[in-house]
């Protein structure tokens, strides 16, 4: 049987597979949307943009702009506004006012997944947030592999405007899902010194450590990006793939993000965070080089187009975790602001990735660039793990974790776990 806590944190994961599906869902049909507005493929890519643009603007501001609101509300609003963003898009006669409502459409997303993960964090004892985050978050990266390429399968054969009213329908229902299966949060007095401010929200980025591990996030994720929006010609041009093995070399890269991020979550719950993210971003620098030299081999390409994202991936339950725990009481536009530092990355990856073909070092080179800004991102990562000071102290009260699973007989309940719910 579905506990509460499972049953909440599955129609987040539910809200986040549609929205991974719908940030994403131009890349396989640029040349429909193209074609469709009387546009070039390379004009239709700004589309991708605009919505990664609004993700990174909307991220901080909205959040900021909320941080009052009760949680439940503000993730089902928030998932609302996606959808009927996704439902004017598919309406719009242009490609000006299609890339207006993709750009407004975007303004959400991050904003969803701060508020997201920090509810996930509190709905667990402290043991078990990475856990919690990582199933909302697998829906975004199962979003890479099924979503993706069954609405690029289903837009190439109907319509592109069909696929993004079955985004919203899958948005709608995620947010019903939460609005069934999530708990109120408790309801705190605005003249409570307990009641979130902005200042307070704020006042979390005075602390060094957060900006380092935005850095990690923003530099080190940028490594995935740099292969990933080249995967395509890397696999045709130089492993000599066929066009139509793209599809399923799309869901193996997208299974190793799934599968890095579960597993990334369970070790750093039962482990140190910070020498997982030392050993995955090690090894992903290492795997990123072999790619490089191996990629004009059929077989290996198709191993290390798994192996490349399992080891980017398994970083990032720990980085979420982390700045949360840095945040202390102050955790909503840390969080927040964690996604828009992976939208950052993707565009910093996939210019870097896109300079170095231009340059004519070919359709494998963006590698390199992984191999570089996955260094660049160890070594902050090692920064910040020398100049951490004390761990901080973090506010726990009762969790949903905790009122159905009791302690067992005679073991102390203990006193650390989640944040304090707000």
């Amino acid at each position: 049987m579905i506990t509460p806590v499972r049953r909440a944190l599955l129609v987040m994961a539910i809200c986040s597979f549609g929205l991974g599906t719908g940030e994403f869902v131009a890349l396989g049909l640029l040349p429909d949307i193209a074609n469709d507005l009387d546009v070039s493929v390379p004009q239709a890519g700004n589309l991708i943009s605009a919505y990664a643009i609004g993700v990174v603007i909307g991220a901080p501001l909205l959040t900021a702009a909320s941080v009052r609101f009760p949680r439940k509300g503000l993730l089902v609003s928030l998932v609302v506004v996606l959808a009927v963003g996704n439902l004017v898009s598919a309406m719009m006669p242009g490609f000006w006012s299609l890339l207006v409502m993709r750009f407004l459409s975007g303004l959400p997303h991050g904003a969803f997944f701060g508020v997201a993960a920090v509810q996930a964090a509190n709905l667990v004892t402290k043991n078990k947030r990475s856990q919690a985050m990582a199933v909302v978050f697998a829906g975004l990266t199962i979003a890479n592999v099924v979503g993706v390429p069954m609405t690029t399968f289903i837009g190439q054969n109907t319509s592109w405007r069909l696929v993004l009213v079955l985004v919203a329908v899958v948005e709608l229902a995620g947010a019903l899902g939460v609005l069934a299966a999530v708990p109120r949060s408790e309801r705190i007095d605005p003249s409570s010194p307990d009641a979130p401010h902005l200042r307070h929200e704020l006042s979390a980025f005075k602390n060094k450590q957060i900006w380092l591990s935005l850095g990690v996030a923003t530099i080190g994720g940028g490594a995935t990006f740099a292969t990933f929006s080249y995967i395509a010609p890397m696999m045709t041009e130089v492993a000599g793939y066929a066009e139509s093995s793209i599809t399923p070399l799309l869901v193996l890269f997208g299974l190793g993000m799934t599968f890095g991020n579960l597993i990334g979550a369970r070790l750093s719950d039962r482990y140190d965070g910070t020498r997982v993210i030392y050993s995955a971003m090690g090894a992903n620098v290492v795997i990123a080089a072999i790619f490089y030299f191996a990629s004009s081999n059929k077989i290996a390409s198709a191993a290390l187009i798994f192996l490349f994202p399992f080891a980017n991936t398994m970083a990032f339950p720990a980085l979420q975790n982390r700045i949360i725990s840095l945040a202390g009481g102050a955790p909503n536009l840390a969080a927040a602001s964690m996604h828009a530092a992976f939208n950052i990355a993707n565009s910093i990856g996939a210019w870097l990735g896109g300079l170095t073909i231009a340059a004519g070092w070919g359709y494998n080179s963006p590698n390199l660039v992984a191999v570089g800004l996955g260094f660049l991102g160890v070594v902050i990562a090692v920064y910040a793990g020398l100049t951490e000071g004390p761990s901080p102290q973090v506010v726990r009260t009762t969790t949903m974790e905790d009122v159905h699973q009791p302690p067992k007989s005679g073991a102390p309940q203990s006193r650390e776990g989640a944040l304090s719910e707000r």
